[in-house]
């Protein structure tokens, strides 16, 4: 189990990185993106070079004891990087480019600095787990760890106050996400806290190594997977909303296609039904089953009652939709009926169509409601079909 939650936080992350690879690919000079990638892909190659069975690894293929710190060291002084680059673009601003390029040549020099101390110091025992209490107090080596851990601090502070000052100027997935991010920083910020108590603590003689060893990763952990999911709630939210929307919209059609059920079946209009289809493609499935009926229908309709309906409606309520779909109701009402009777004829072409337009999604929507609701009693009930 050693290092699993390590190799599962860098999975989540890459996870979030692949998700936002195809965006990154349509539009590879929008710097946000570019910032937004590098810190998904900087943050899980942290965890993977941090996991004790890469370290190990490390270490053994380089011949240098503990090596894999500062190159694990340096990997997190990148990620800070990248997430100040973000908040810069975040915030906007005339001086962006060169504000990015300042935080990035600062984190360059902090990495320089990681190099140097690491080469200065002295660390002969392997560390794969514990290396900053244990080193706390050896010259140069103490300076490196607590060179990268208060970059890395003030990073992921930065990028948490900004995403949650961020998050109550906008809504929706947006602002979810700017939390979600907001507190995964504040998790990561948990993560330097912890060690740096821990390597306080050995300075004093305490013995506090466990704050490195067990809380700092859980901290880091769930720090990365509230990031991952706070970089995919606003990818997401729009597709979800759609999916909503269409499951709704399908339900409130179900009266409409009700209605035209006998004459879809016995003129064969309706399409076969997607078995396996989203949300989305089953509500195409019905308003174009339903578009079929109403052509079908165009001959038999009554375009006095048409008229009529729809003064009575819009005279009693002052709604001119609600009148409009009342009055499609209508008239579907009885061009079903007339087209059932064997006894009847279409009504001539001139007389038969229906005004103005196809009704769009949003009134076939309308005109499922009134169809739900109770025809009205005192309704007139004419037809302009001649007898056979």
């Amino acid at each position: 189990m050693s290092g699993l939650l390590n190799y599962v936080s860098c999975g989540a992350l890459w996870l979030g990185l692949l998700v936002r690879a195809p965006d990154l690919l349509r539009h590879r000079r929008d710097p946000y993106l570019r910032s937004l990638c590098a810190v998904l892909g900087l943050a899980g190659l942290c965890f993977f070079l941090g996991a004790p069975p890469t370290v190990g690894a490390v270490n053994d293929v380089s011949g240098v004891p503990n090596l894999a710190a500062p190159v694990t060291y340096a990997a997190i002084t990148g990620y800070c990087a990248a997430s100040q680059v973000l908040v810069v673009h975040w915030r906007g601003g005339p001086r962006v480019r060169r504000t990015a390029h300042r935080w990035m040549l600062a984190y360059a020099v902090v990495v320089l600095g990681i190099a140097v101390m690491f080469v200065l110091g002295e660390a002969p025992v392997e560390r794969r787990t514990d290396l900053d209490t244990y080193y706390a107090t050896t010259p140069f080596i103490a300076q490196m760890i607590v060179l990268y851990l208060l970059a890395h601090l003030t990073a992921v502070t930065v990028t948490s106050v900004m995403a949650l000052h961020w998050a109550r100027r906008v809504r929706g997935g947006l602002r979810a996400g700017l939390i979600l991010l907001g507190a995964g920083s504040l998790c990561g910020g948990g993560y330097s806290v912890a060690k740096l108590a821990a390597v306080g603590a050995r300075w004093t003689g305490r013995d506090w190594s466990g704050l490195g060893t067990t809380v700092s990763p859980a901290a880091a952990g769930l720090g990365a997977l509230l990031t991952v999911v706070g970089v995919l709630v606003p990818l997401a939210a729009p597709r979800i909303a759609e999916w909503r929307r269409a499951r709704r919209t399908y339900a409130r059609l179900e009266p409409l296609e009700r209605t035209l059920d006998d004459l879809l079946t016995r003129r064969a209009l309706r399409l076969p039904r997607p078995r396996v289809a989203s949300a989305t493609t089953r509500l195409m499935w019905r308003q174009t089953s339903v578009h079929n009926a109403l052509s079908h229908l165009e001959p038999y309709v009554d375009r006095d009652l048409y008229d009529r309906t729809r003064a009575e409606v819009r005279e009693a309520t002052g709604d001119s939709e609600r009148a409009e779909a009342a009055a499609w109701a209508a008239v579907i009402r009885g061009a079903v009926r007339d087209e059932a009777d064997p006894d009847r004829m279409p009504a001539r072409a001139d007389g038969g169509r229906l005004p103005d337009r196809v009704p769009d999604p949003a009134a076939l929507v309308r005109i499922a409601d009134a169809l739900a609701a109770p025809a009205p009693a005192a309704a007139p009930v004419t037809t302009t079909a001649r007898t056979a």
